[in-house]
Order: C-alpha cells, then sequence, then structure tokens
C-alpha cells in the first residue's frame, strides 16, 4: 500500500483527520448545549463555533494574520479578554451582602480549597507544577480566572481547561445539590437566617473597591490584576458617576469580548493537540475540584452553624464557589425545597460575593507560586 493511499485514508477523502472529525463533533455538542440546553450560551456557542472553524482542513483562520489567530494574540495570549470581562463582571456584582455579613468571607476562602487540593493530585499524576496549577484553578468555577491563570502557566492546555471551566458553570445546578443533601441534614437545610434591612452607605460602598484593592495588591502582588480590574468595574457601579462607563462594561463591552473569547478559545482546541489522555485526566480533575470546593464550603458552613449556636445555615457556605450568581440561586433552591418560607438567596448571595474575591486571590496566590513573570 502506497504511502499516498495510507496517508488519504489517515485524513478520510475530504482531508480531514480521525481528530479532526472528533472535533468536529465536539464542536457540534457544544453548539447543541449552547442552543438546545441553554448551558452558558454566551461563551459555549462562540467556543464551538471557534473549535469548527480551527479544526475544518487547512483552515486560513489559524494563519499567521487569519482572524482566529489575531485574536488570540491580541486578546489571550497577553491576558486582555479575561481582564476585560472582570471590568463588566465588577459593574454588575453588588457587594452589599458581603458588607452586612462580613463573616461570609471565611466561606469564601474555604470555598477555594479544591483548588490546591487538586494542584497536589494533580502533581502525583505526573503533571509539571504550572500545569497542575492551571488545572487546579478550574475548582474556582470562574470561566476568567481560569483563563487568565492558565494563560500564563500552562497555554498548552487552555482549550481543555477553558471548556472545562465553563462547562461545570454550567452544570452547577446539576453538580452542587446532591452534595449539599449528601453533607447536610434536613434540619441543618432547613434554618432560618433573619434578612437584614441595614442599609450600607453610599461612602462604604465606594471605599470597599479601593480598600479591596490596596489590600489584596499589597499581599498578592500577582492578583493585582484580576482584582484590580473586579474593583474597577464595581467602583464604577458604586460611585454613580460614570454611569455610560458602567453600563457599557457591564453589556457591550463584555458582550464584545466574550465572543472574541470564545472563538479565540475555541481555535486552541485543534483535534491533534487536544485529543489527548491529558485532556480526560483535566476534565475529572476539574470536576474534582469542584466538589471539594463545595464540600469544603459546605463543612466550614456546618463549623460556622456550630459555633453560632445554630443561626447559620450551613448550606450557604455551597455559595462559596465563584459561579456568581449561579450558585447563591442553587442554594436558595435546595433551602426552599427544605422549607417553602426559608427564604437565604441574600445571604448566599454573600457567601457568593465572597468566593468572587476569594477566586481572583487564589489566582494570584498560585502566579506567585510558580513564579510567573
Amino acid at each position: 500500500m502506497s504511502a499516498e493511499l495510507l496517508t488519504r485514508l489517515a485524513h478520510g477523502p475530504l482531508g480531514l483527520s480521525w481528530q479532526a472529525l472528533v472535533m468536529l463533533a465536539v464542536a457540534g455538542l457544544l453548539i447543541y448545549l449552547a442552543v438546545a440546553r441553554d448551558y452558558e450560551p454566551l461563551l459555549l456557542l462562540p467556543i464551538g463555533a471557534g473549535c469548527m472553524l480551527a479544526n475544518l482542513p487547512h483552515s486560513p483562520m489559524l494563519a499567521e494574520d487569519g482572524m482566529l489567530r489575531v485574536l488570540y494574540d491580541s486578546g489571550v495570549a497577553n491576558e486582555l479578554f479575561p481582564l476585560l470581562i472582570f471590568i463588566g463582571i465588577g459593574a454588575l456584582t453588588d457587594f452589599g451582602p458581603l458588607l452586612e455579613n462580613p463573616r461570609v468571607v471565611l466561606l469564601g476562602a474555604a470555598g477555594q480549597f479544591g483548588i490546591f487540593a487538586t494542584l497536589l493530585l494533580a502533581l502525583a499524576l505526573g503533571f509539571t507544577p504550572n500545569e497542575a496549577a492551571s488545572i487546579g484553578i478550574i475548582g474556582a468555577i470562574d470561566g476568567p480566572t481560569s483563563i487568565y491563570v492558565s494563560g500564563i502557566l500552562a497555554p498548552q492546555l487552555l482549550g481543555p481547561i477553558t471548556v472545562a471551566a465553563y462547562s461545570y458553570m454550567a452544570l452547577v445546578p446539576v453538580i452542587m445539590p446532591p452534595i449539599i443533601l449528601a453533607l447536610t441534614s434536613a434540619r441543618e437545610r432547613r434554618i432560618r437566617m433573619p434578612y437584614s434591612q441595614r442599609p450600607i452607605s453610599r461612602r462604604i460602598r465606594v471605599l470597599f473597591p479601593i480598600a479591596t484593592t490596596v489590600i489584596v495588591g499589597t499581599l498578592v502582588p500577582f492578583a493585582i490584576p484580576l482584582v484590580g480590574t473586579l474593583m474597577l468595574g464595581n467602583l464604577m457601579r458604586e460611585s454613580g458617576v460614570v454611569e455610560r462607563l458602567t453600563k457599557t462594561s457591564a453589556s457591550e463591552l463584555a458582550n464584545v469580548v466574550t465572543l472574541f473569547l470564545g472563538l479565540a478559545v475555541g481555535s486552541t482546541m485543534v483535534g491533534e493537540q487536544f485529543l489527548r489522555l491529558s485532556t480526560l485526566a483535566i476534565l475529572v480533575l476539574g470536576i474534582l475540584a469542584f466538589g471539594i470546593d463545595t464540600a469544603a464550603g459546605l463543612l466550614f458552613g456546618k463549623l460556622l452553624s456550630l459555633l453560632s449556636r445554630g443561626t447559620i445555615n450551613p448550606i450557604i457556605g455551597a455559595a462559596g464557589i465563584s459561579a456568581f450568581p449561579m450558585a447563591a440561586r442553587v442554594v436558595q433552591r435546595v433551602a426552599h425545597e427544605a422549607d417553602f418560607e426559608n427564604f437565604l438567596l441574600f445571604h448566599a448571595m454573600g457567601a457568593n460575593a465572597a468566593g468572587q474575591i476569594a477566586s481572583v486571590v487564589a489566582g494570584g496566590v498560585l502566579l506567585a507560586l510558580m513564579g510567573a513573570g
């Protein structure tokens, strides 16, 4: 059998390798989940489209001056797109529930435990320190943070890490409830927490993002880009003097950047590099990190409940992961199922906002530990 015939068989009648065919199927699955199941459609749809365009034979989109290559080099390789998205996230985030009950910041910290536990496990499985740190950050369930950290430490793993992070974000309503039910009793889930209506002054709301940036930036300099852009967006929101910038950051800018980011990330999912055993390991380790983070937040919530003599419902600890605000809504749903009149959303939002800050701090800590430049 001639070498030419072997090549034609390997690449199929249309010049498509089996890896490319598989990735085209993966692209179709991502688009299906976005369109038919409404799973993170703002990102999964452009990621699927980028993956499809990158795996077509001889695609000029990946050439040096091709659109996908330009988007990656100009927005992902230099971490611009994730940071712009963080400005939009900050502009949308209300830290009022966190400011009313500062104790929940501990739940946000506990909700990052799985990141570092998974890092150690990934090291034991043979991943390099930079790769292990990038895999661990999936546990934050925060897509922009995962992209930012992995883009610096392990850009070769950016595709599977991003797909895992955003897929698990979409599956928060599926993954979290069984963990909550397994680690808490019906009595604990029925604990009611009073709804505080203590007003937070505009001065405190404006000072909070400034103080957070200064404190976190001083303690963890590698977190400055992440926390700085997040708090910039929040400062614009709370100041009330740049409403047009706030609205643009939270809507038009965030939407355009999300589109470009999804296409750029999808372009990294080329079959020959994506279809490896390491990709499967990343997916498994990522969901493990998610589960450990949720469990750690719950267990710390149980400790706070014990110390408070049952005045804190431990399930709000599950919202200590980043996935804002979906995790808080899931906690409210579980509480509602246990007690029709139990309203925990406000308190869960506080823990969820704390998790948002804790995840960017964790990202900075990982970069510092790995000695990123």
